[in-house]
């Protein structure tokens, strides 16, 4: 404090002070309470600290002579700050009062509030010489703005100025040293006084939030008490300490008290909205919870709460897209959600329970995830935690237990909280049997699936009851659920999820094509009926494929046979899906309990197919061919072809192309890439499943690529693995199941070692992929591409043409892009020179190339 205390206030020159809405330097000393925000040019701008500097000293004022605050106005002080971020911006200024009621006004100047304590009274502080402590006045920011203040003083505010605390200032958009006109103003307590204030309320610090219950009773006696004889205005923003804690309030409402009570008559309940008013010791102050806040309100003295519905009361099964569950909707509301229903007071007078679990059981494709999504979103509750039953599970001690407690946190944490207004919790488990099992069943373990089950039903139903929570488990294997999580109290509530009958399919294709039908693009042709009697045992899941199989159909119908895949425009305006179009997908596509299972493979083709010369063309011939004959012929139901040639001549886009084109309902690639790391074993057991997926599907094809790879092939030693051989033998011969069809692709680049491990003999047929041989092949993959210009084409059909080459496409793509790196007057020297250096190309340099390219 020392020698600054003992300087003398300073004076701002004139023209020197901030402009409106400019808040000083967060260095500076906000002796209002509250610490100043970044200035309006962000966090990169440049501010100087008051005081220093040229610009330092004409932007602020000093501190004045005995400003400083005392040790209990400092820590009330360090309470405060921060504040700038517990009020929202300044709405449009408040009505004029009473015109009548004014003085003549005088110019003053905005000051920052001299102490802490003070900014904690909600009033404008002046000097003794200027106004008297408890008068009210109006302060004039710009012809249309006026604010109205209640006065207090304090020797250190200079004589001619007025000081606001830092709420104060972002109300009325004040900053230090602007000039503002000041004028008297006198309530009418018969019309003015105020008799009902509603208040915001919220934390002004989001580090001071906690949950302990705020009474409203005491807090609306303890604001009347500090705020008494203060006039208010609907929209002020302003800080308030109770229990040592501040809070950040905005006044959002008020109502004039009614005369009679005034004149101690009985109250006719007559009440007024004015803008202004004064408080006085017989208002009543309702707090009413910031949006978003956590804040904890008891008591009368609170805005009663819009308790919002838990169910959406206009829901139908249609919208929400699940059909044929009409009963087992009915049962898991009637049993479920009934009592949610009710408002809290009633329930809890009740003593009654919420079910607090539902177990939905059946088999896969019948909706039971769905459901529980749906009934997530129905609800007017937060977003359901979706929990995958073996992602609870940790190979550490003690983490398997604790990721159970972590679904249950933000629940307790809640109800600890709010109690019974506590928002709803939905955790939904799918595939429960693999936490749940019956405790016991699994012999020498560890036990941690016991322990699992033990802490799940400690949380849904033990000593620590939690009433805000809807667990939703859904399994395949009911048989395998512990007995103690399916009691009342817990997972009370089983519902079978079972195969639709007719009038379940029935309405799962209504759901599925109403939006055809709304748009006619359903052909009056097609009968569901008809369709749900022939789709017996479909799941919902299979219908949907089903419908969708058939939109495919019919929109194949529309597009143009040529060489580029176009959409004929005039007839896509007639586009319609027929019943053939139904029939065709029932009897090619979509079969109960097969679904498709296909991998990704755009990213083998993501270059597409560059058909450079006659040898790319015979082997997709070919391969079209072979899936013809897997298609066609009850001869051979299994077809396997090899596609060699040397590295990077295109074996992978190739096959990935034909399995691609064969449109059969389920393709798969095994390989190397994805098995890296694998033990002979596991890569044996790897790709046992996927034949064993392809046999269960009436047509297959299923790309073995990079064979030398899988079998841990090195040309030194040489060494391979002969489990992985031997079981790759046995799955290329092995035939498909009775009126199942399999295509095998394999792709090497090492056709020897395979003929010395006997393994050609294991493929129908071989089909040779090569490289770019001559010039005349490279120029043509080049203009495919298009990447060079007709000019620069010439120059390397100049260099190129009828000379041998020897690249792979692959390699050609890969020399293209690293030329077209470089400036365009260089690209092609780039190119040939990169050609030559792979060795593809016995090119010239010294014979002109280089004129050529300038």
């Amino acid at each position: 404090m020392g020698q600054d205390s003992q300087k003398k206030p300073l004076r701002s020159r004139p023209g020197t002070g901030t402009r409106k809405n400019q808040v000083t330097a967060p260095t500076a000393r906000a002796q209002d309470g509250v610490t100043a925000p970044p200035s309006p040019g962000g966090p990169g701008a440049r501010t100087r600290p008051a005081g220093r500097g040229r610009q330092g000293r004409g932007r602020a004022r000093a501190r004045p002579q005995g400003g400083c605050a005392p040790a209990r106005g400092r820590a009330a002080g360090a309470r405060a700050r921060a504040a700038g971020a517990g009020f929202t911006e300044r709405p449009a200024a408040v009505a004029e009062p009473d015109v009548s009621a004014k003085m003549a006004g005088r110019s003053m100047q905005a000051a920052r509030c001299p102490t802490d304590e003070l900014s904690l009274t909600n009033c404008a502080v002046v000097n003794e010489k200027d106004f008297q402590p408890g008068q009210h006045v109006i302060v004039r920011t710009s012809p249309n703005h006026r604010y109205t203040f209640t006065l207090r003083t304090h020797p250190s505010v200079v004589p001619g100025s007025i000081a606001f605390s830092l709420p104060q200032r972002k109300w009325a958009g004040l900053s230090i040293g602007q000039e503002i006109e000041v004028s008297l103003y006198t309530f009418d307590k018969a019309k003015q006084c105020i008799g009902t204030m509603t208040i915001e309320i919220d934390f002004l610090q989001k580090k001071s939030i906690d949950s302990n219950p705020y009474d409203t009773d005491k807090m609306a006696a303890e604001f009347i008490q500090q705020f008494n004889n203060q006039a208010f205005s609907v929209g002020q923003q302003l800080v308030f300490s109770f229990n040592e804690k501040l809070f950040g309030l905005l006044v959002k409402d008020i109502e004039a008290m009614d005369p009679s009570i005034l004149k101690g008559e009985p109250a006719t309940g007559k009440r007024q909205k004015i803008e202004v008013g004064l408080v006085v010791g017989n208002s009543q102050v309702a707090f009413e919870k910031a949006d978003n806040s956590s804040l904890n309100l008891i008591g009368k003295a609170k805005t009663k709460e819009n308790r919002q519905s838990i169910i959406n009361p206009d829901w139908n099964f249609e919208k929400m897209g699940i059909g044929g569950l009409d009963k087992e909707f009915s049962d898991i509301f009637r049993r479920a959600f009934a009592s949610r229903v009710f408002p809290p007071e009633i329930v809890e007078q009740m003593g009654c329970k919420h079910v607090k679990g539902i177990l939905l059981y059946g088999p896969p494709g019948c909706g039971k995830t769905l459901l529980a999504r749906q009934i997530g979103k129905m609800l007017n509750a937060r977003e359901p935690k979706v929990v995958n039953g073996p992602e609870i599970l940790n190979k550490y001690v003690g983490e398997s237990e604790a990721n159970i407690r972590k679904l249950f946190a933000d629940a307790e944490e809640e109800q600890r909280r709010l109690g019974a207004n506590s928002g709803l919790h939905i955790i939904i488990f799918d595939e429960i049997d693999a936490i749940c099992k019956q405790r016991g069943s699994m012999a020498g373990s560890t036990g941690v699936h016991d322990t699992v089950v033990n802490q799940l039903l400690s949380k849904i139903d033990g000593v620590e009851q939690l009433n805000n929570i809807l667990v939703i488990g859904m399994t395949n294997r009911p048989d395998l659920i512990d007995e103690a999580l399916l009691r009342p109290g817990r997972l009370e509530v089983k519902m079978e999820i079972g195969l639709p009958d007719e009038k379940g399919r029935l309405q799962i294709l209504h759901i599925h094509t109403a939006r055809m039908r709304g748009h006619q693009l359903l052909s009056a042709d097609v009968d569901i009926k008809e369709l749900a009697v022939e789709t017996k045992n479909f799941s919902g899941a299979e219908l949907e494929g089903l419908v969708r199989a058939a939109q495919s159909t019919a929109m194949n119908r529309h597009i143009k046979a040529s060489t580029k895949v176009e959409v004929d425009m005039e007839k896509a305006e007639s586009l319609q899906v027929t019943r053939g179009d139904f029939l065709a997908s029932l009897e090619n596509d979509i079969k109960p309990a097969f679904g498709t299972n296909q991998e990704d493979y755009a990213s083998y083709i993501m270059n597409g197919i560059i058909k450079w010369g006659d040898p790319v063309t015979r082997v997709l011939e070919d391969g079209e061919l072979l899936v013809q004959q897997t298609k066609n012929s009850d001869r051979t139901p299994l077809v396997s072809v090899l596609l060699e040639g040397p590295p990077h001549s295109g074996k992978t886009a190739l096959a990935a192309k034909i399995a691609e084109e064969s449109n059969f309902p389920f393709i798969k690639i095994c390989s190397p890439d994805k098995m890296i790391g694998f033990s002979e074993t596991a890569k044996c057991q790897a790709m046992k499943k996927i034949f064993d997926d392809a046999y269960k599907s009436q047509l297959s094809c299923v790309v073995v690529d990079d064979i030398e790879r899988l079998l841990d092939y090195v040309p030194i030693g040489p060494r391979f693995s002969n489990l992985v051989l031997q079981a790759l033998l046995v799955l290329l011969k092995k035939a498909p199941p009775q009126g199942r069809k399999l295509l095998i692709i394999g792709t090497t680049s090492r056709k020897d070692v395979l003929q010395e491990m006997e393994m050609l003999n294991a493929f129908s047929t071989t089909i040779h992929v090569p490289n770019i041989a001559t010039g005349e092949q490279l120029l043509e993959a080049l203009e495919l591409l298009g990447n060079f210009k007709d000019k620069e084409r010439t120059t390397i059909s100049q260099q190129v043409k009828g000379k041998k080459v020897w690249i792979g496409i692959k390699k050609l793509l890969m020399l293209i892009e690293m030329s077209l790196q470089m400036d365009p007057e260089y690209r092609v020297r780039k190119f040939l020179a990169l050609l030559r250096e792979e060795g593809a190309s016995p090119l010239d340099f010294e014979n002109g190339l280089f004129a050529h390219t300038q």
